[in-house]
């Protein structure tokens, strides 16, 4: 069945709320405007959704090969190889001249949401996040396997979030980090965010325990809608995350110019 002018619009409110979500919830250091293309970039950490440029328009097309160029010089200057994140918002001849252009695609991403209000969180721990965000970030760092060198990149970013967060940990009865989720509430909004297992204690329910947790205290809170953004070949992830009750909204891309070598996803 063809979408109605009046449902692709909907969609298009609905992504531009996600996205908008989604910039608060993991702000940059810096972020530019070039007419509706964001401009994100944060040399302090190397995450893509920090350092690409975010096309939020689809009727935003005009000057499309200089104002790439553009770009390429604002992250030049800043010691980062340019990237755009290609999400629905992007216009189709933007994404028609990537294409001619012989730019790469990688890192296909799915947003996913969930209705709070028909989760069954019963199940769930009524935890309390914790108050300390470098023990945070030490947890953090151990279990996505990241290098000290991050430690001051990822501490800033915390600092950085405006809206309500809600830090989560799992520890061993040793005190060793097992696992840690983000929770950014954001008015009706709950986005997840920085999830993840230390491999040693991976398949034991752990994920699912802190997810559902962090859920329910955003649902405490007032939020209605939980958000979260996982990698598409992450299938371990999307299987937790579909059980749990979240569904696909939208995907996006990252493109790369022809000849670059991936930029790591952290």
């Amino acid at each position: 069945m063809a979408t109605t002018e009046a449902e692709r619009l909907r969609q298009q409110a609905i992504v531009r709320r996600l996205e908008a979500a989604g910039f608060r919830a993991w702000p940059a250091s810096s972020t530019i405007f070039d007419g509706t293309w964001a401009v994100r970039v944060t040399t302090s950490f190397p995450a893509k959704r920090l350092n690409s440029v975010n096309p939020l328009d689809p009727s935003d097309h005009k000057d499309i090969p200089e104002r790439i160029n553009k770009a390429a010089r604002h992250f030049a200057s800043f010691g980062r190889q340019l990237l755009f994140r290609q999400s629905p918002l992007a216009a189709p001849q933007l994404v028609a001249h990537l294409d001619a252009e012989g730019w790469s695609r990688e890192g296909e991403t799915l947003v996913m949401t969930a209705d709070l209000e028909t989760l069954d969180l019963s199940g769930a721990l009524d935890g309390i996040p914790i108050r300390d965000p470098a023990r945070y970030v030490e947890a953090s760092l151990k279990v996505h396997e990241r290098p000290a060198a991050l430690r001051s990149g990822l501490t800033a970013i915390l600092e950085a979030i405006r809206p309500e967060k809600g830090m989560f940990l799992r520890e061993s009865a040793g005190g060793e980090a097992l696992a840690v989720a983000l929770v950014i509430h954001d008015n009706d909004l709950a986005g997840l965010l920085d999830v993840a297992v230390d491999p040693s204690a991976r398949n034991r329910g752990i994920g699912r325990e802190l997810i559902t947790t962090a859920l329910r205290f955003a649902a405490h809170r007032g939020a209605a809608t939980a958000w979260v953004q996982v990698e598409a070949d992450n299938g371990p992830s999307r299987h937790l995350l579909t059980s749990i009750g979240f569904c696909e909204v939208y995907r996006y891309v990252y493109r790369l110019p022809p000849g670059t070598a991936g930029v790591r996803h952290v």
